[in-house]
């Protein structure tokens, strides 16, 4: 049976069963303090009030992304810039999305565009583009995001540079009419298994990457479809539960997805969703990533999986890069307050 199809929807628990329910520690609670709180401090910054945004000295002092997904900078910047600053075509969308996910760096896309224009397939040469590239490095220009470390497919491309080999598994998708196939297929875990099978992409990346993707009109799959956990959201479940071993982590995303309303009512907790979308099962994954990090400071002796114990990233006040807010139009969100982010 489904792990959906065990919660009771009335009270929002699970009902018993033969596997062993997961025992909740103290950072649970905060799970759900820490969604509605962060999505707090992204609504009074959307709104132009000035810091501090919150009384947890945690959240004030050190860098964590948005309960929401789609509201952080470089997915705002993907969805305003890169996917729906014109009207491509599905090929040109897709290349765009996946040369912008392969660095995941607003700078790097920058840069691209002042050196060639408006990025398509017919602005795109591989000799042209590895070179310019080749000089950013050489210039001691970071071309890469530290967010998440990508393969190099050196093994299967062999190339010498990282980003040559990247471009190459680019080309190698279009050559296979990747935008097409996943235009056409009918599941987001479809779509997630096209991307799988190339080099280069892992689980967590192909992941990642289909969501990206269906930010766009390529693809329309629900987000609530599929979910895979990577290594930060294992690490935030295993210190929000101490036992879950009859559970996969894609389980216990699936199981707290589905009992939002009932764990921020048992809370008491005001949470302000993102005009009318409640959290999806990509926000409730990466909300696993923020609490686990979260921990480390609130509850450094609860250890789970991870032997990290501090947070690496402190956040520093920027208007950086600051883009208008726009989400998805076919989310069908009416946004009632409009700012930069």
């Amino acid at each position: 049976m489904d792990i959906i199809q065990e919660i009771n929807t009335n009270k929002g628990k699970l009902k018993e069963s033969k596997r062993r329910m997961p025992k909740p520690t103290p950072v649970f609670d905060l799970y759900w303090y820490f969604a509605a709180e962060r999505q707090n401090i992204f609504l009074k910054k959307l709104k132009g009030e000035k810091s501090p945004w919150t009384n947890d000295e945690i959240l004030d002092k050190y860098k964590f992304t948005n309960s929401y997904r789609a509201l952080d900078r470089v997915s705002q910047f993907l969805i305003n810039e890169v996917v729906y600053k014109n009207e491509y075509p599905l090929e040109d969308t897709y290349f765009r999305i996946i040369l912008f996910k392969l660095f995941n760096k607003i700078e790097t896309w920058k840069a691209l565009e002042q050196e060639f224009g408006e990025i398509t397939l017919s602005s795109y040469s591989f000799d042209k583009f590895s070179s310019f590239l080749n000089e950013l490095m050489e210039n001691k220009f970071s071309i890469y995001s530290a967010a998440y470390i990508m393969a190099s497919g050196g093994s299967y491309y062999k190339y010498k540079r990282k980003h040559q080999n990247h471009l190459k598994l680019l080309e190698h998708m279009i050559q296979d009419e990747v935008p097409r196939k996943l235009n056409k297929s009918s599941s987001m875990e479809e779509g997630y298994k096209i991307l799988l099978s190339y080099p280069s992409v892992g689980t967590f990346l192909a992941y990642q990457l289909i969501t990206d993707i269906n930010y766009s009109e390529i693809t329309n799959y629900s987000e609530m479809e599929f979910v895979k956990a990577g290594p930060g959201a294992i690490e935030g479940i295993s210190k929000c539960f101490s036992n879950y071993s009859d559970f996969s982590a894609e389980d216990i995303i699936r199981m707290v997805t589905a009992e939002q309303d009932y764990h921020f009512e048992r809370l008491n907790i005001q949470f302000d969703d993102l005009f009318g979308r409640k959290l999806q099962l990509i926000d409730c994954q990466n909300i696993f990533c923020e609490i686990g990090k979260y921990a480390r400071v609130s509850h450094p002796e609860i250890k789970g999986v991870s032997t990290r114990f501090r947070i690496k990233q402190k956040y520093k006040e920027t208007n950086k890069n600051k883009v208008k807010l726009f989400l998805p139009p076919k989310w069908n969100l009416e946004l009632n307050t409009i700012g930069h982010v």
